[in-house]
């Protein structure tokens, strides 16, 4: 039985069937196409992974991680180790640190002027075992280690390697002067001496008057130039004296090269006689400035390898407040008196000023409050 309204039956036309026929074996565009079973398998697979149920031409785009915080914090970083590298010294300060050390960790050498005194230390006495006990000069450094020598470049008359043995020279005479073990006992200084011009009519002077009076004048009182102890009246606690300061340099006069130091020396110091184990121990702080010209000998008169003597100040604590002897007296038996002159005070270990011109800090003309020792 065939129905109405096509061939055989059918609900088509002839022509509409032979279209048919013909887009399916050629294909139409726009014609939908069905995935294939592998492509379908692969679909239901991603979306049972997922969790979503998209279809196979939904897309997703990746989320960007957002680094702002990271770069903040990686550019903080950075800038502190910029200040740490420029600023050690403060930076340590910052966190405790009294002038660039912690927990008694030694001081770095001094490179320039300091701005301000040392921090207070814990009130402690000095002992035989401990001479620098309670004491700036604790930290500090040992003998010629604690004097700062610049790089040397080409100044004046001197090229650069001139200059570095003109300095050397010069700490050389500061060591002589105020390290020296024999000269800490009185003897002569021979080899600081040694290393000044021997033309220069008023220093020549000053040696041969400061060096064999009693009773010397202020103003040719050794001490200005030389550390020494009578052995009898004291004795050097232990072999090491502590020392900090440094050295400039400048073009001079007549192209000169002028060096400048500026040192401070820490004695420990016991009475001669006292061997006890509890003996008492002085800390004598010397601290001296010393300008030497290293001259041109084709412009001025001089030995060789000798210097001149531009000018030299003394500032000294328990070293003796009476008229001067030529030699350091500690005050033994007398740590807690005043001086006559209370009404100044000055802080021994505080380098950040130039000493006094006025004499008043020298020896024979007057001692002030020392605020420690």
């Amino acid at each position: 039985m065939s129905g109405a309204g096509g061939q055989d039956g059918s609900s088509v036309s002839d022509e509409e069937w032979e279209r048919f026929l013909r887009e399916s074996v050629t294909g139409a565009a726009g014609a939908p196409v069905e995935p294939s079973a592998r492509a379908r398998e692969v679909e239901r697979r991603l979306r049972e992974r997922s969790g979503l149920p998209e279809g196979p031409r939904t897309y997703s785009p990746a989320r960007p991680r957002r680094r702002t915080g990271w770069y903040v914090t990686g550019l903080v970083a950075s800038v502190a180790l910029l200040v740490v590298a420029l600023f050690p010294q403060q930076v340590v300060g910052w966190f405790g640190g009294n002038d660039g050390t912690r927990d008694g960790a030694p001081l770095a050498a001094e490179s320039e002027s300091p701005r301000e005194a040392p921090g207070a230390e814990p009130a402690l006495r000095p002992t035989l075992a401990e001479p620098f006990r309670g004491s700036p000069a604790a930290r500090w450094a040992d003998g010629a280690a604690g004097i700062t020598v610049p790089p040397a470049k080409a100044t004046g008359w001197m090229d650069a390697a001139q200059v570095e043995r003109t300095l050397r020279q010069s700490r050389d005479f500061l060591v002589a002067a105020g390290l020296d073990s024999r000269v800490l006992r009185g003897e002569r200084p021979t080899t600081a001496i040694a290393l000044l011009n021997p033309h220069q009519k008023d220093v020549q002077d000053y040696l041969r008057t400061a060096l064999s009076s009693a009773a010397p004048a202020p103003e040719t009182d050794p001490l200005l130039l030389f550390s020494r102890f009578r052995p009898e009246q004291a004795r050097l606690v232990g072999d090491v004296v502590k020392t900090r300061g440094r050295l400039t340099y400048r073009e001079g006069k007549r192209g000169a090269v002028e060096v400048t130091a500026d040192v401070t020396f820490v004695y420990p110091t016991t009475p001669a006689g006292d061997g006890g184990r509890d003996a008492e121990v002085v800390r004598t702080i010397v601290r001296r400035e010393v300008v030497m010209s290293w001259d041109d000998p084709a412009k001025v008169i001089t030995g060789p390898g000798t210097m001149s003597l531009v000018s030299y100040a003394l500032d000294m604590t328990n070293g003796g407040c009476s008229a001067p002897t030529g030699y350091f007296v500690p005050p033994f038996g007398t740590a807690d008196e005043q001086p006559a002159d209370e009404a100044r005070q000055v802080d021994p270990y505080d380098r950040s000023e130039p000493i006094e011109s006025d004499g008043t800090t020298a020896t024979g003309n007057g001692c002030a409050t020392a605020t420690r020792s």
